[in-house]
């Protein structure tokens, strides 16, 4: 993990961010500009910076998110 708090994310974070928001919103059948799509990036920065920083781990840890 790259960023920590207010830390500016690296573009490999980006990436991996990206990527497990992608196939999210494509498991759901989300757009990825939709309200539920940003409550869910803001989940995603989250559990980024608490530890999920592979694109697998991630996208698992947004799986089991309630309330997105």
């Amino acid at each position: 993990m790259h960023a920590t708090g207010n830390s500016v994310f690296l573009p490999e974070d980006v990436m991996v961010l990206r990527g497990a928001l992608d196939t999210w919103c494509t498991e759901k059948r989300i757009d990825i500009t939709s309200a539920e799509a940003q409550l869910a990036a803001s989940a995603a920065i989250g559990l980024f910076q608490s530890g999920y920083n592979t694109s697998e781990k991630l996208l698992a840890a947004l799986r089991e998110q309630r309330g997105i």
